[in-house]
């Protein structure tokens, strides 16, 4: 690529005028959400809450299972035992709530509206993404701006993918489109920096490469931070009630209609379980670039440092989960660490800290967090 070549200010003013749309669209979007959760039923929440206090007091009675024997003609026969499936937190086996909307039909009209919205808005994003791209015909994640609005932009998408391949994951949405449009008023208020040519160390095709899988891992790792939060606060909720204590009006209308503490937990394990290889693969392609630009393949650098962190914080929380006395809430625990050296390894790293990986300043500074 050339350095010299020119912008297109045209398209990069284009670009900024989709990213300050989509905020607008997002904003919309997340009043239709709030709107969903305001005028959901609280009545299948308090069935909900009904059928988590039976499962407490029948849980003893389900714990010693009786075999029965049953005679068929001269063929004695084995009664199998009825089998209660435990959550991952290893207490309880409860219902999902019924959603933000409550299973009504105004509450889901407004969830609809969200999340059509929100695709809306995603569709605006993305075009901003593709038009900075396009303004200097180079990957969009050269500096900190960029990779935030790319970063939001993929978090978003995933989001929608989950949702059509038919996935419960619309409680997702009010926290989404709330954090996104926190990361894009930093991105475009904070961060932003004028579109312009790369410096020489990042024009490489492994700027494609490994960046983009940064930027993967970062919105799925986003996603099972959600559901680790989410889980803790369930759980808490669920623990209350299975005490025969009275969880107050705004817990019983917010917690009450999210899903199981089981199935929260369950689905931040499978997302960061799943997207943990490619995280690893972001790292070994961070020092096979490193050593293309730099003559080594790792120099620790704070970047790579942190990227290393990370690793080792997500994989114990991986090998946690597969040691009996590490589910649940300290698991919990344990994901959020580890997203939050994430987090660190990209505003903290990036702003506080120098090393290889800043060029000039916070702008021109190298996003991924791999590399």
């Amino acid at each position: 690529m050339n350095l010299a070549a020119a912008t297109n200010e045209n398209l990069a003013n284009i670009s900024n005028t989709l990213i300050y749309s989509s905020m607008a669209v997002y904003t919309l979007a997340f009043l239709a959400h709030i709107a969903e959760w305001v005028f959901g039923s609280r009545s299948k929440v308090g069935r909900t809450a009904a059928a988590l206090t039976e499962t407490a007091s029948a849980a003893p009675a389900a714990e010693a299972p009786k075999v029965q024997v049953r005679k068929g003609g001269s063929t004695a026969v084995l009664d199998r035992p009825k089998v209660v499936t435990r959550s991952a937190a290893g207490s309880r086996d409860v219902p999902d709530g019924p959603g933000a909307h409550g299973g009504t039909e105004k509450g889901d009209l407004y969830g609809r509206v969200a999340v059509s919205l929100t695709v809306l808005a995603a569709l605006i994003h993305v075009g901003g993404v593709v038009a900075r791209a396009m303004s200097v015909m180079r990957a969009p994640w050269g500096n900190m701006y960029e990779f935030s609005i790319t970063f939001s932009a993929v978090a978003v998408s995933t989001y929608l993918v989950l949702l059509a391949l038919g996935k419960n994951v619309r409680w997702i949405g009010l926290i989404l489109v709330t954090t996104v449009l926190l990361d894009l008023g930093i991105a475009v208020k904070v961060l932003y920096t004028a579109s312009d040519q790369l410096v020489p160390a990042l024009d490489s095709y492994w700027l494609w490469i490994h960046v983009s899988t940064a930027i993967f891992c970062g919105a799925v790792f986003y996603l099972g931070a959600v559901g680790a939060v989410l889980y803790l606060f369930r759980d808490a909720y669920e623990n209350k009630l299975a005490q025969g204590g009275q969880p107050g009006t705004f817990a019983s209308s917010v917690l009450g209609r999210l899903p199981s503490a089981a199935s929260l937990d369950k689905f931040s394990y499978r997302v960061n379980a799943a997207v943990f290889p490619l995280w690893t693969f972001t790292i070994i392609a961070g020092a096979i670039w490193a050593g293309d630009a730099w003559g080594r393949y790792w120099g620790w650098d704070p970047k790579e440092v942190w990227s290393f962190v990370t690793w080792v914080a997500y994989a114990a929380y991986l090998h946690a989960r597969a040691t009996a006395g590490w589910k649940g809430r300290k698991a919990a625990y344990l994901a959020l660490f580890a997203f939050a050296t994430w987090l660190w390894n990209y505003y903290g790293v990036n702003m506080f800290l120098s090393g290889k990986h800043s060029y000039a300043d916070v702008g021109m500074a190298l996003t991924s967090v791999g590399f």
